[in-house]
């Protein structure tokens, strides 16, 4: 994979961060973080994720920005620099499809609000139909219940895991139940047993 600052921190930008004093920073932490390939702490950060957003660019240069979601795992990586998940029918506005038609390149954020983690990949994008694309990564997707129509393919290009600054802190409903779901029951079965006191309560005329 290549260098994510090498990729990104170019042209304006670097003038930018040499401006701001930043530039020499970044030029002595990023070459320490290149990596050939995917680590095991970053597969197991994309496999738990139930969503990602994805950027591709329009024909006429402006960015679109689409949120993918699924179960987690849904997204599967396939090698050691490749990730895929199935796509399922949408909106029918076929604008990621279309754009990656004219440019294959895309920008990918995966989220984790409640350990408030991000990371950033950069890559290019395929998007086929079922039908087209090879049986054996179809078979390796697992495609569910819900009928697939395509298999998006994001060969990695860069990464970069971004700090937690303004990331909120936010509970998915599945972390809110494992939290809050045995409190609720204790609380039902009090409620229950309050509702049974005062009822014999009643009926002994108190």
């Amino acid at each position: 994979m290549d260098n994510y600052a090498e990729l990104m921190f170019q042209g304006v930008v670097a003038e930018l961060q040499k401006a701001d004093g930043s530039y020499d920073k970044f030029q002595t932490a990023y070459p320490h973080r290149t990596q050939k390939q995917l680590t095991p702490d970053d597969i197991d950060f994309i496999r738990s994720r139930e969503s990602f957003y994805i950027a591709s660019i329009t024909a006429g240069g402006w960015p679109y920005i689409q949120h993918r979601g699924g179960p987690v795992g849904f997204v599967h990586v396939t090698g050691p620099t490749r990730i895929a998940c199935a796509d399922y029918r949408g909106n029918r506005q076929f604008i990621t499809m279309g754009n990656l038609r004219v440019e294959n390149r895309v920008s990918l954020f995966f989220m984790d609000y409640l350990r408030r983690a991000r990371l950033k990949i950069q890559g290019q994008a395929t998007l086929e139909k079922i039908e087209d694309a090879d049986p054996d990564l179809v078979d390796q997707l697992s495609i569910g219940e819900e009928p697939a129509e395509r298999i998006l393919v994001i060969d990695i290009v860069a990464l970069d895991w971004n700090c937690s600054k303004y990331i909120p802190t936010l509970y998915s409903e599945a972390a809110l139940r494992q939290v809050i779901g045995p409190e609720i029951v204790r609380l039902k079965t009090e409620n229950a047993a309050l509702k049974k006191e005062l009822a014999a309560l009643r009926g002994n005329g108190a």
